[in-house]
């Protein structure tokens, strides 16, 4: 018991002694194949203090994440790696395919992270620290290469892309 208490100083200390703790969403990459498959790659960083909460399994953006994704297409996330400071995850059918004439089109749905966003601004630390978590650049790459980039987005709309194949 003395233990957690240590570790709850520990913290305390550390929050007050480091200002402008920062959870920030770093980069997100959603590779979509030509059957609606996505790899999503989310890299975010974290600070000494959110580094602890997320090894003392307070907080756990990973889950926050794909929690999100979960709730924005409908589909079962599948988490392929995680890292410290990335997680790289799997969505089967994430967008809608359709193969007419000669061509694929492939709608991604939209997307929002506030909810994330908004659950880890819940946790009992986080009037402490600044939570970011649209990211400062995300990726949406299609099958033919092309690419839909935005920057510091919450979220993202639906995008229709058509190509030959």
């Amino acid at each position: 018991m003395k233990t957690r208490y240590l570790i709850a100083l520990i913290i305390v200390l550390c929050m007050v002694s480091v200002p402008s703790q920062a959870m920030t969403a770093e980069y997100l990459e959603i590779r979509v194949d030509d059957e609606g498959e996505a790899q999503i790659t989310f890299d975010y960083s974290l600070s000494l203090f959110e580094n602890i909460a997320v090894f003392l399994r307070i907080a756990d953006p990973a889950k926050e994440l794909k929690s999100a994704l979960e709730s924005n297409s409908g589909k079962s996330v599948r988490v392929i790696s995680i890292s410290n400071g990335r997680v790289v995850m799997a969505v089967d059918d994430f967008a809608h395919v359709r193969h007419t004439g000669g061509r694929t089109i492939i709608r991604t749905p939209g997307m929002s992270f506030k909810e994330a966003e908004q659950i880890l601004k819940g946790y009992w630390f986080a009037p402490l620290i600044s939570i970011d978590f649209s990211p400062s650049v995300t990726r949406i790459v299609f099958p033919d290469g092309y690419t839909q980039v935005y920057y510091d987005q919450i979220e993202i709309a639906p995008i229709t892309h058509e190509f030959l194949g």
